[in-house]
């Protein structure tokens, strides 16, 4: 591996990170439902003491252990999933309980806040959420009429700034540039342009060269560009439980066990003190799931 000048070297670690991170922030979270989550720099934010967050999302099990922990005061989502089960356990207890704020709206409607974000806009219209029970459970939003002769109205989506976006990426170099490998990008490129601050965990670090001549690298995949990235973080398996195709799959045994505990206080105290403890770190924790597969067997 090339040698990069330390200036640009945006290289950190998960604990890193999470000193970044500070209570009251409104943080992103990239990836969707049980797939392609920044799940190593979760765990390094439940280890640290930040709390008071607003979490923006399309929540898997990221959303889920934040709520587990009492972390979130407030959530922006459009569903909260593991994909195989369809309601992620810990937010449907924190959800029946009223532990935070919700706003839900229609997944193109935050797709657009994200692009409203991005872009630097205060909103922009759509045509989403008109006619549902979104603007009634919604009652903030608000509609704009369009200045020209059709007249039509709008949902005015607001923008979905974030002080700080976490994504997963497969590969990525050590200036910010990051490459997605699996089926579909999830929005995380316009995570990081409509945060503050973006850290970007990878399965692999690579020459800058590789991102463009490596196998499967065609032009499209370089989905980060370093210029709307702060942090790079190399966590091979840091996406785990959920899906980071082609590197691995999702976890589904141990999805289904982290489910079983979730529905239990005895035994998610249990999985928690095995799996997350708070003074523990990544490699304790991929150590501890290498151990429990090796149990299973």
């Amino acid at each position: 591996m090339s040698t990069v000048p330390a200036a640009r070297d945006k290289t950190m670690t998960p604990d890193e990170v999470a000193a970044r991170l500070h209570s009251g922030m409104t943080i992103g979270i990239g990836g969707w439902g049980s797939r392609r989550k920044p799940m190593a720099l979760v765990r390094a934010l439940l280890r640290s003491p930040v709390t008071d967050l607003t979490v923006i999302s399309y929540g898997g099990p990221d959303v889920g252990l934040l709520a587990a922990a009492g972390r979130i005061s407030r959530l922006v989502t459009a569903f909260v999933t593991l994909d195989s089960i369809p309601l992620e356990p810990h937010y449907r207890a924190a959800r029946q309980r009223g532990a935070f704020a919700l706003t839900e709206i229609d997944e193109a409607m935050f797709m657009w806040g994200l692009h409203a974000a991005a872009n630097r806009l205060p909103f922009l219209p759509v045509r989403a959420g008109l006619g549902s029970d979104v603007m009634r459970v919604n009652p903030e939003l608000r509609t704009v009429t369009s200045p020209y002769e059709d007249g039509e109205e709008f949902v005015a989506v607001p923008a979905l700034r974030m002080d700080a976006a976490l994504v997963h990426m497969n590969r990525a170099d050590r200036l910010g540039n990051g490459q997605y490998l699996g089926p579909d990008p999830y929005f995380d490129d316009l995570f990081c342009e409509a945060a503050d601050a973006a850290y970007v965990s990878c399965e692999r670090l690579v020459d800058t060269a590789e991102l463009v001549g490596g196998p499967g690298a065609a032009p499209q995949t370089l989905l980060l560009q370093r210029h709307s990235v702060t942090g790079v973080v190399e966590t091979p398996g840091g996406a785990h439980f959920t899906s980071c195709v082609p590197d691995h799959p999702r976890d589904e045994p141990f999805q289904k066990a982290y489910a079983a505990a979730a529905a239990d206080p005895a035994a998610w105290a249990e999985f928690s003190a095995r799996f997350l403890p708070p003074d523990g770190d990544e490699k304790g924790y991929q150590q501890a799931v290498r151990t429990w597969h090796e149990e299973q067997k």
